[in-house]
């Protein structure tokens, strides 16, 4: 299934539209064991995801695809190759894995610096030694891939992309990575829950953008469909990304999710690809 499942939730109080913080153990059962039911075979999570890694190894994802991801190098390591074998064997034993499907760097900018050569390969020697599957990058902005891409070759990118932000495609480089077999992973598609929101469950600092709100809710308005439809038909009808990463914190929502799949909107108007950063990147939002 293109549908795979983040699990940020289940480690930390993630989210602009977060309501009840970290997803508790028995509701992280709970949606794994129905997602599993639903065909869903590939969790996404990191090292930098609190207790994610200890909550999915304690409910036990022993059947899942399982990737996550290495955290920023400290520029005091004194030796990177140990540093990255140690980080993945206490990350194989919280999931309580062997193996893992997918290893990518949280912060690949780190391979422009000169230990970048010894820290891509020492996850290439991972990858020969069959403990990680496939390696790749987690990125912010497609530049990243500007800088990175000629000189180490990922199997996956994890990326943004949304009816906002859909930098990954317009640069021309979701098309490049498809046709060098790249697997691409995209994330942020409710751009953290913002796209779901209305105007009263809108936080203040986003009524900047008040005009593309409305423009939003009229369109939505017109075509007849919620937005979790349109954020959902947007990602699942571009058939060059290969996973759909989303997160949820309840049974219910994954249940939603699910069922709202089949939308039958066709066109999305270029109205919507912002390129401001300061909404479509949610790292900028403390400084609104």
């Amino acid at each position: 299934m293109k549908l795979a499942l983040g699990t940020v939730q289940f480690g930390v109080s993630y989210g602009v539209a977060n309501k009840i913080g970290q997803v508790g153990y028995s509701a992280v059962s709970e949606i794994l064991q129905y997602a599993r039911e639903q065909g869903v075979d590939t969790l996404d999570t990191a090292i930098a995801y609190g207790e994610s890694e200890q909550c999915l190894g304690d409910v036990g994802v022993g059947d899942w695809n399982v990737i996550t991801k290495l955290p920023e190098l400290s520029s005091d390591s004194s030796n990177v190759k140990q540093w990255v074998r140690r980080h993945v064997e206490c990350s194989l034993e919280r999931l309580n894995l062997k193996k893992v499907s997918g290893l990518l760097l949280h912060r690949p900018l780190q391979l422009l610096s000169h230990y970048g050569n010894d820290l891509w390969d020492t996850v290439e020697d991972l990858k020969k030694e069959n403990i990680v599957e496939k390696v790749g990058f987690s990125i912010y902005a497609p530049d990243e891939l500007d800088l990175l891409y000629s000189s180490y070759q990922p199997d996956i990118v994890q990326v943004s992309y949304n009816i906002f932000d859909r930098r990954i495609k317009s640069s021309g480089w979701l098309e490049k990575m498809a046709n060098d077999n790249v697997e691409v992973h995209v994330r942020s598609i409710f751009l953290q829950g913002l796209l779901l929101m209305n105007s009263i469950e809108r936080p203040n600092k986003f009524g900047r953008w008040s005009e593309l709100w409305e423009s939003w809710g009229y369109w939505l308005q017109q075509q007849g469909i919620t937005p979790i439809e349109a954020c959902l038909a947007f990602v699942f009808k571009e058939s060059l990304v290969d996973k759909v990463i989303v997160g949820v914190d309840s049974k219910k929502q994954l249940e939603e999710i699910l069922s709202k799949l089949d939308s039958n909107v066709l066109e999305f108007p270029n109205q919507f690809e912002v390129h401001d950063l300061n909404l479509i990147n949610p790292s900028n939002w403390d400084l609104l």
